[in-house]
């Protein structure tokens, strides 16, 4: 029950019933607890785990067996507040963390709360998230953001805070070499947040034109066709590799361009089991981690993206209110697209 604050009943939300299914239906507001705050939802980032359970209904163990509201990317402004949040919330624009973790488990205890086996995160089955026009999340996921930052640049703080954790992961530090692997999203802002650590050599391969020259624009140094080139016999030799395509060939020539005491971090959807360069990993004891979302970035990512060192705003190439939400999940099927924001208010009318 909110103590501060007016919100309605109901909101419209844009829910999938089924594959490539997507509709706007009108639907309980959440309850907010008493540790939580109201969000109207301002901008929603469309990302791939979004457009797999669209198209699949799975990820994994994770299955769509009901109704579910997609999106997880997100920012607003806080409308409500529980009954042990200050009132001086309400008003403020945020950035949402999208996951509950218990807070009690080993692993919430360690620090390590993004490995919560009780994890509640947001559009992961069976939890709501965000085609919606409120939200609720506790106090301390909703960030405050400067006015400095636009609200979809707010919305996409969240892959921001994945390519963070993978930075920290992969050990880069100032005058770092790395390979990226996929120039989508998460490989593009990869590159961006490598730039920002320091790193000093940046190289992405993609097989596709398009997305290896957009590459060059947002940090990469260098960028190369993997159909043309052998990435594993190309004398690379970077301190990290980063895999953001999921491909197990992209993944195999990957880890063998790492040099020695080299780390290698795992982070594009792909197959669930795949061969590595065992030999290579042994011989060369490189450290080879995926990454499972984040722990602590936003203070980083709200940094990173208010001084300019991530630019978030130029990734954005459509914009979709709910009505038109099923488009915006088939928008990565463009090579020239990159970021797709649904607005559970009408889109803007001012171009980007």
């Amino acid at each position: 029950m909110t103590r501060t604050g007016t919100v309605p009943s109901t909101m419209r939300a844009g829910v999938l019933t089924g594959p490539r299914t997507l509709t706007v239906e009108e639907v309980p507001t959440p309850a907010c607890a008493a540790d939580e705050v109201v969000i109207r939802v301002a901008a929603v980032g469309v990302c791939g785990s979004d457009t797999h359970y669209f198209r699949h209904g799975r990820i994994g163990d994770f299955v769509v067996d009901a109704p579910l509201i997609l999106g997880h990317e997100l920012s607003g402004r806080i409308v409500a507040v529980g009954t042990d949040v200050p009132a001086t919330r309400v008003g403020e624009r945020v950035a949402v963390e999208p996951q509950r973790p218990c807070r009690r488990c080993r692993q919430c205890r360690a620090g390590r709360y993004n490995l919560c086996p009780d994890m509640e995160f947001y559009a992961t089955p069976p939890v709501d998230g965000a085609f919606a026009e409120y939200c609720v999340i506790r106090t301390e996921f909703a960030h405050a953001v400067p006015d400095a930052l636009s609200d979809e640049a707010a919305a996409l703080l969240e892959p921001l805070s994945v390519a963070i954790t993978t930075m920290r992961k992969a050990g880069v530090v100032p005058g770092s070499s790395i390979l990226i692997a996929g120039a989508g999203p998460i490989g593009i802002i990869c590159a961006q947040t490598a730039r920002a650590f320091g790193a000093a050599r940046i190289v992405v391969t993609d097989p596709v034109g398009e997305r290896r020259e957009r590459a060059l624009r947002f940090g990469a140094t260098e960028v190369i066709d993997p159909l043309d080139t052998d990435i594993a016999t190309a004398g690379l030799d970077v301190d990290a590799f980063v895999d953001a395509s999921g491909a197990p060939a992209a993944v195999m020539s990957g880890i063998k361009a790492v040099a020695p005491a080299g780390r290698a971090v795992l982070v594009g959807l792909g197959s669930s089991e795949m061969a590595l360069p065992v030999e290579h990993i042994q011989n060369r004891e490189i450290t080879v981690t995926g990454i499972f979302r984040y722990t602590d970035t936003w203070p980083a990512a709200i940094h990173l993206a208010a001084t300019g060192q991530v630019d978030l705003d130029s990734l954005v190439t459509g914009r979709f209110d709910l009505e038109h939400a099923a488009e915006a999940l088939e928008s990565d099927l463009d090579p020239a697209g990159l970021k797709s924001v649904v607005y559970p208010v009408p889109v803007p009318t001012t171009a980007p």
